[in-house]
């Protein structure tokens, strides 16, 4: 994942540093300091790609020589306590090759330094981490003088450019780096953005801080690495102060990856981003006092939480948005294009299920927003491929998405649409190119992992331009990365179509297992893989890895044309698995001659036969971030790979060097992916939504693996895989608040209102259930009579079943358990064709037995007309609570001004007042109001901002109304009039 990081520093005489030294250290070079008359050799240092000095319009070529220009800047600088050069250090993305790293680094620094006027030496550092990760990054030393010409003719450097201190500029230069860095990912179709948009909206960003561990504290407590920690402090008490200033930053910082956060949470990042204890409080009591932080209820476990209220606004964007697709009836599709795809995919071997088929009138109707749950290995792909021709054919341009390369590509093989990454996709509506239409259907694969602000920015545009908008995915699969669950609300709010018939294994109980997975009966799932022999414990972790190697290797020689995979939690396990499968093979003979070859993640040594991955997209050799193949032959400077589905690419590692060994894979990696056997690795990390991925995407076997020192036994696994990690929802804890009250059984509404319906009178007594198998012989007599809509069918069923239990439980009876089982498939599959319709119908039902006797008798167009009222009723009442809200925002937004307004007389009079009785008597009426403002939260939260108008000189954790109580008081106290 793409990490920002921008920071800026003065190299200074006052600190001891020398320009010469630095510059010699930056570029691993031998260095000459004329001043001190010593060499400063740093050509041992590793890491280093590209270093050159580059020059602004009218300075000296011979200051291309680093050494001449740095001996230069410090002949000219007299003080003791000189400052030297500005150095820029900035975090280049990983994902990019060395070749686009530079020249990221090289046009950004050409275009907002150099062309300033500065002279910038820029160092690009590739270096390889502890964990074998590459940490691309640069550093830039820039001169702080301009460029002068003397008498003689000769150019040099001349005053001091005080402009470019300015905070504006370095506020501006963090923005510039994050959209140039966003725009370069984008344009090379790389699925990862660096995060910076909250916090650059709020016009300054946080400086990114070294961690200080124990060891280098302990360095400090010696005398060493001092500068390293008096930075980190300096960093943290800047970054404190601009918390103080403005702690909307500090809101926005929490909550990209989590929608809530407790004040555990605040507290952590306070902590981190601030000096001492003293500024540690301070900012705390500016972040709790600020508008912007809002408190949401306890949660599950009685913790508060809390939220930000960009993050309310941004959900409301989107249900606001997501509501007006959702009322549109623009994008329909004719029963004879559907039949008409689904004839074609008949012929072509594939018959879809009532659930497909289900699913395929969902997102094939007029309605603007269509939401697809489905279950891993369920077909929804398939549908999708049903869906898109049924699209085309009705005159319908169809586009695809997704968060990652490797899924827009998975939807592209399975469903034939055109699909590429959401970032690509909104860098191309930035330079207004490729725009939706309302002739545009948009279907998001995986969108349980699109964070609520990404979407929120695509829904916004597809609703902006009139296009549909299909959201496929399965909220119990891995979550966003970004903060929220918005495919999930989006789903629960508006409906959606479930598809939970499991074909991707082929066994009967795998099927079942990984139902168990997907409705979070994790437990039960490995316990049934436990039973059929595909759990294995170890006693550690290393001796589990060593069993699944060789389980591993058996299995590829049994099974030779299998496809396959390993899976585990972490990179650093990922790695040692390939480094094992590898020497595995080479001590059978099944790889070739080993090549060094220097790649993104470091030296790797490939081998004709090697199983490889790719790391990033790259459009013109048609791979994605996580596409496997396998080597067919490689040299040190060029490779070629068969991908597994069935394309031949090649090409030379100096431009693409972003592989590595792909016998192994990280679990993120994998959803999406359906391979036929599977060996799985257990570590510590795993969750519910980890362990659904990982033990669903084979088609023949999957087989666990864990060491007894990370899991104890069976049942400490399962504990660690069943936890549960869901993201939320500001707005969940609303709806919490709303639904405090206990929730009413499935058929509590029949049962209250056929007690006291009119009609009930009518109602044949039956002392026992009707067998639902005659109802079910009826029900395809009448069927065979008539060719009816799947609709009709559908309201008829339910509207049967629905009409036997009322009859029972009115005769004093209970219904069965096969009756109940019936009843929830007929509204599963009543939801299927209408989302909602059943619990519009059933409410309709509740309120009429006569409405229920003629829809079960087949006369459904009285129920039809009641689902259609009750929609109707719903819009209607979304647009009156929009109305009414933006009605009571003015209302307030006009109280707030005249309690301002009667603050500063009532406050004059006080001050001006000619005797004390009529001092008191404002004083009074100042009191009064202030207290009223306990009484109305909503009109204290928007005084909030105005505390300077009602003479609030000062900060306070405190309410609005206490504030100025203490504030009137404090006046009477130090004998002031006001």
């Amino acid at each position: 994942m793409a990490i920002y990081h921008f920071s800026a520093k003065i190299i200074s005489r006052s600190r001891g540093s020398s320009a010469v030294a630095a510059a010699a250290y930056r570029s691993a070079d031998r260095l000459h300091d004329e001043r001190i008359g010593r060499s400063h050799d740093f050509s041992n240092k590793a890491g280093v790609v590209h270093s050159e000095v580059l020059l602004p319009e009218g300075a000296p070529d011979e200051w291309r020589d680093r050494e001449k220009l740095w001996n230069h800047v410090e002949a000219g600088e007299i003080r003791k306590d000189s400052q030297l050069a500005r150095e820029i250090e900035f975090a280049i993305p990983r994902e990019m090759t060395e070749g686009q790293g530079i020249e990221l680094a090289r046009d950004f620094v050409q275009t907002e330094f150099v062309e300033r006027g500065m002279v910038a030496d820029l160092n690009v550092h590739w270096d390889i981490g502890a964990d074998g990760l590459a940490r691309p990054h640069a550093h830039v030393m820039l001169s702080m003088r301009d460029i002068s010409v003397g008498e003689d003719g000769e150019a040099g450097f001349g005053a001091k450019v005080l402009d470019w201190n300015r905070t504006e500029l370095l506020i501006h230069w963090r923005e510039a780096w994050a959209d140039h860095v966003n725009e370069r990912l984008a344009s090379l179709d790389i699925d990862a953005r660096v995060d910076h948009r909250t916090l650059a909206a709020q016009g300054i960003e946080l400086e990114p801080q070294h961690k200080i561990g124990p060891a280098a504290s302990r360095m400090v407590e010696q005398g060493l690495e001092v500068d390293r920690a008096e930075e980190h402090l300096d960093i943290a008490r800047r970054n404190g102060e601009k918390l103080i200033a403005n702690p909307a930053i500090a809101l926005n910082a929490i909550t990209h990856h989590q929608a809530t956060f407790t004040e555990r949470d605040l507290a952590m990042f306070v902590h981190r981003h601030s000096a001492g204890t003293d500024q540690y409080a301070e900012v705390m009591s500016a972040v709790k006092a600020s508008p912007e932080l809002i408190a949401l209820g306890k949660d599950g476990k009685g913790d508060d939480r809390f939220t930000s209220r960009a993050m309310i606004e941004t959900e409301q964007r989107l249900e606001r948005a997501t509501a007006t697709l959702d009322a549109r009836r623009d994008h329909g599709v004719a029963d004879r294009h559907r039949e008409l795809a689904l004839v074609r995919a008949s012929k072509r071997g594939l018959d879809l299920s009532a659930e497909q088929r289900g699913a395929l009138e969902h997102v094939t109707s007029a309605r603007g927003v269509s939401n697809v749950i489905g279950y891993a290995g369920t077909g929804k792909s398939a549908m999708l491929g049903v869906a898109r021709e049924a699209w085309e054919s009705a005159g319908f341009r169809v586009q695809g998405a997704a968060l990652s390369g490797i899924a827009a590509e998975g939807l592209e093989h399975g469903s034939g649409i055109a699909s590429r990454t959401l970032a690509s996709l909104e860098h191309q509506w930035a330079n207004d190119r490729e725009r939706l239409t309302n002739k545009h259907v948009l279907v998001i694969d995986e969108a349980g992992m699109v964070g609520t602000r990404q979407l929120e920015r695509v829904v916004a545009e597809a609703e902006k331009q009139g296009a549909k908008v299909v959201l496929v995915g399965d909220p119990q699969q891995l979550q966003a990365i970004e903060a929220g669950a918005a495919f999930r609300a989006a789903a629960e709010r508006h409906g959606g179509v479930e598809i939970m018939d499991i074909r991707r294994q082929q066994e009967d109980w795998q099927r079942e297992a990984t139902r168990e997975l997907a409705t979070g009966r994790t437990g039960a799932a490995i316990g049934r893989y436990a039973e059929a022999g595909f759990v294995h414990a170890a006693d550690t972790r290393e001796a589990a890895r060593a069993e699944l190697v060789d389980a591993w290797d058996r299995d590829r020689q049994a099974h030779p044309n299998a496809s396959r995979i390993i899976l585990t939690h972490t990179n650093d396990e990922r790695e040692q698995l390939n480094e094992a499968v590898r020497e595995r093979l080479k001590a059978g003979g099944a790889l070739g001659k080993e090549v060094a070859i220097k790649v993104e993640r470091g030296e790797r040594m490939f081998a004709d036969g090697d199983r490889i991955m790719f790391l990033q997209n790259d459009r013109g050799m048609g791979v994605k971030n996580g596409s496997l193949g396998t080597v067919e032959n490689v040299n040190p400077v060029r490779m070629a790979v068969a991908l597994d589905d069935g394309r031949r690419v090649a090409f030379d590692i100096k431009d693409y060097a972003h592989v590595d060994h792909g016998y192994a894979a990280t679990i993120h990696k994998a959803q999406g992916m359906t391979v036929d056997r599977v060996q799985v690795l257990a570590t510590p990390g795993v969750d519910s939504h980890s362990t659904y991925v990982a033990l669903s995407r084979h088609r023949e076997t999957v087989e666990l693996y864990y060491g007894r020192d990370d899991f104890a036994n069976q049942n400490k696994l399962v504990r660690a895989a069943s936890r549960e990690r869901g993201k939320d929802m500001a707005s969940d804890y609303r709806l919490k608040e709303a639904a405090a009250e206990p929730k009413r059984g499935m058929f509590d509404g029949l049962k209250l209102t056929v007690s006291r319906d009119k009609e009930l009178g009518d109602a044949p007594a039956r002392p026992r259930p009707v067998k639902l198998a005659e109802v079910r012989v009826g029900a395809r007599s009448r069927d065979s009579a008539a060719a009816r809509s799947p609709l009709d069918t559908a309201i008829e069923r339910f509207a049967r079943l629905t009409k036997e239990i009322v009859d029972v439980r009115r005769a004093g009876g209970k219904e069965l358990p096969h009756e109940l089982d019936n009843y929830r498939k007929a509204r599963h599959e009543l939801d299927a064709l209408r989302p909602g319709g059943a619990t519009d119908l059933r409410e309709a039902f509740g309120k009429s037995y006569k409405l229920t006797s003629e829809a079960a008798a087949g006369q459904t167009a009285g129920a039809i007309a009641a689902m259609d009222r009750r929609e109707a009723a719903r819009a209607a009442e979304r647009v009156r609570q929009a109305a009414a809200a933006k009605r009571l925002a003015a209302e307030t937004e006009k109280r707030a001004e005249l309690f301002v307004a009667e603050w500063k007389k009532d406050s004059a009079r006080a001050r001006k007042a000619p005797t004390y009785a009529a001092r008191d008597e404002a004083r009074a009426n100042l009191n009064d109001m202030a207290k009223s403002l306990h009484r109305d939260p909503q009109l204290e939260s928007l005084l909030q901002g105005r505390r300077a108008e009602l003479g609030l000189k000062y900060s306070s954790t405190g309410s609005l109304s206490h504030d100025l109580q203490r504030h009137l008081g404090l006046s009477r106290g130090m004998g002031m009039s006001m």
